[in-house]
């Protein structure tokens, strides 16, 4: 079947251009419309998924609160996973707060003494989440540590990092 793609050489049929008469009278009653959309209708567009963008990105924008809390609950998992490898090792396994001595001297990181460097992370998910200069925890190598706990602080909030000894570190709300 012929086509009128470049390099085609065969003649085009002319019957194909052909209109019936009823198409041709509904062209005329309906003059050709410009596709597509004006300027305006584009900018509008626009300022509506703006403005839904940025209410979803303020809805979900964490708190300080909120925050706070994921360091604990990390620094749960992570005394948990030091305390373990204290006791499959044998080797005692220590948690400390890092003091930043050239600024502020308040604590900006964390180390586990004991374990490799590089083993587990060392700083805090938020940069406002504050701990005690002279907190310690000591993780084992026994099974049985002895109650201990740490307080982390934020703005205006305070939770407890704590354990009886024999459970593992949990988040406290309240005072241990």
């Amino acid at each position: 079947m012929p086509t009128s793609a470049v390099g085609n050489k065969a003649p085009l049929n002319t019957h194909t251009r052909e209109f019936h008469s009823s198409q041709v009278h509904a062209c005329a009653q309906h003059p050709a419309k410009p596709w597509g959309f004006t300027l305006m209708e584009l900018l509008v567009v626009i300022a509506l998924i703006a403005i839904g963008t940025a209410s979803v990105s303020f809805s979900l924008r964490d708190t300080s609160q909120t925050l706070l809390e994921r360091d604990a609950e990390r620094l749960a998992a992570l005394l948990e996973s030091a305390r373990a490898r204290s006791r499959s090792s044998g080797v005692p396994v220590v948690w400390r707060p890092v003091v930043d001595t050239l600024s502020s001297g308040a604590p900006v990181a964390f180390v586990f003494e004991g374990l490799p460097p590089q083993t587990l992370p060392a700083a805090w998910l938020s940069p406002q989440t504050q701990v005690a200069a002279n907190s310690l925890l000591r993780l084992g190598p026994d099974p049985i540590i002895g109650p201990q706990s740490v307080m982390l602080s934020g703005p205006n909030f305070r939770l407890w990092v704590s354990t009886d000894g024999i459970q593992p570190f949990q988040v406290k709300r309240a005072a241990p």
